[in-house]
């Protein structure tokens, strides 16, 4: 490519940079258009089921059949998809095989089944997915080493576009995969990618959940002391909530029949959520995300969010896990609101940014989606809760496919190149 440019000027640095600029200008507005527009669909199609569940409460009762329906499409049609997010990072980690693009229509379809009847789970699995699936297309004709950063700028383009967060969604692509390390050859693809498909969602008309600006705050000795103390809490929810997701998930797999699981799942879910007499905890949980920012919760908010999702999606059922963790987090920093000296907004903004760092293992992504969303007066402390929360995770998080490329914390020893499942 170029081979009409003067010698002179295809060795040259300035010229080499300015190629690759423009070579990737073209391909990321390619992913990210991709990407907005099915995340684009996507959220349209997640907001008519959620309103129809809302007003069939009945339809409760046939979560164990969306079960069977989901179980019975990933079985059947999408052996190799079902790993979902942990494919994608595999692929990153050693490319082998193209992603089969049936993986939009699966997870798209298992998530918007898993949503309709009252499961508790996310979206973001099936934005990031879809976004890497569509843009893995594209690495056909490219290198192995530039289809890795294809598959990194599909992650971020997802994930900017079903959150509204293009800084936090290009950070997250170059975190996610290695925890500890940034991917500093895919910054440009990352950014590129992401504030695409923010642009091409929006301009579909998509809008996103509006949160709270918080309040400045003066950083004293007591808001320190207390900002580290609810990081710890927000880390230890975190590292609970992945160890029983993927807990849950083993015990499931005993069931040899794997249509089967999310079949004994939904019945599981469906009795818990009828004995408790509410749906305050299927699908998403947005109101119960606003209303943490407007009064404190309960602890059992934050505690059955975290079980019920855990078991949603230890089950087999398809969504993501973000949004839950929003949920948790900041139903959590809101409960914490009765025995710390902080606004109850602040800790519900702390909870809802904190607990998906430690999670994910993606304190800088989280970093800048506290300053997007809740803005940046608050930002030293929406800054040090994401930083405890992920150090206090451990190694463990969601994703069982990322690498660890530098240990958390100096006195745990030499983890380099394991995986987390590998930790346990």
């Amino acid at each position: 490519m170029f081979r009409w440019l003067p010698a002179r000027l295809r060795t040259s640095s300035t010229t080499a940079t300015a190629v690759f600029l423009l070579r990737w200008a073209l391909l990321a507005a390619l992913v990210g258009a991709l990407a907005g527009t099915a995340s684009a669909g996507f959220l349209v199609a997640l907001e008519w089921v959620t309103r129809w569940r809302e007003a069939h409460s009945r339809a409760l009762a046939l979560l164990p059949v969306g079960g069977l329906l989901v179980g019975l499409a990933y079985h059947y049609f999408g052996n190799r998809v079902v790993k979902g997010n942990n494919l994608i990072l595999d692929e990153i980690h050693a490319p082998s095989d193209t992603i089969p693009l049936r993986l939009v229509p699966l997870v798209l379809g298992g998530t918007l089944v898993t949503h309709l009847f009252g499961g508790s789970a996310g979206r973001e699995g099936t934005a990031v997915q879809m976004g890497a699936a569509l843009a893995d297309q594209l690495g056909r004709w490219l290198p192995r080493r530039e289809r890795r950063l294809l598959l990194i700028a599909g992650m971020s383009a997802g994930f900017a576009a079903v959150f509204g967060t293009p800084l936090a969604g290009a950070v997250f692509g170059l975190e996610v995969f290695l925890l500890g390390s940034v991917r500093y050859d895919a910054i440009l693809p990352s950014f590129l990618a992401a504030v695409v498909a923010d642009a091409v969602t929006r301009a579909w008309g998509v809008g996103h959940t509006p949160y709270p600006a918080l309040a400045a705050l003066p950083l004293t000795a007591t808001g320190l002391g207390c900002t580290l103390l609810a990081g710890a809490l927000f880390g230890l929810a975190a590292r609970f909530f992945a160890t029983l997701t993927h807990g849950i998930s083993r015990v499931f797999s005993r069931i040899k029949y794997p249509p089967l699981r999310p079949v004994v799942g939904g019945a599981l879910v469906a009795a818990a959520m009828w004995a408790l007499g509410t749906m305050r905890y299927a699908g998403l949980g947005v109101p119960v995300i606003v209303e943490a920012f407007q009064h404190q919760l309960g602890l059992q908010d934050f505690a059955l969010k975290l079980v019920l999702t855990a078991l949603t999606l230890g089950a087999g059922f398809k969504g993501g896990e973000v949004t839950p963790l929003f949920f948790i987090g900041a139903a959590l920093g809101s409960a914490l609101a009765g025995v710390l000296p902080l606004p109850v907004a602040l800790l519900a903004g702390m909870g809802f940014v904190g607990v998906f760092a430690g999670a994910a293992n993606t304190p800088l992504a989280c970093v800048l989606m506290g300053l997007e969303l809740f803005g940046a007066r608050a930002g030293v402390y929406l800054g040090l809760s994401c930083v405890v929360a992920y150090l206090f995770s451990g190694h463990h998080g969601i994703y069982t496919s990322q690498l660890i490329g530098q240990a958390k914390n100096p006195l745990l020893g030499r983890q380099q190149g394991r995986r987390l499942n590998e930790l346990g």
